[in-house]
């Protein structure tokens, strides 16, 4: 088990039948770089490969 997947579970049995935006999830990713700025490439890939997720060249 990675150190995320503990995150992770977490997420799932607090939140997981909630539905939200992707827009709300960018906030959301916003505001934690803003508190944890030396995460900013990680959240910037993140959110760079679920906008691409249905793209094919990618």
């Amino acid at each position: 088990m990675y150190f995320t997947d503990r995150g992770l579970e977490e997420l799932i049995a607090r939140r997981g039948d909630e539905e939200v935006t992707l827009a709300w999830l960018a906030e959301q990713l916003q505001a934690f770089v803003d508190m944890y700025p030396e995460a900013e490439n990680t959240v910037e890939r993140l959110a760079t490969w679920l906008a691409r997720l249905d793209d094919p060249d990618d």
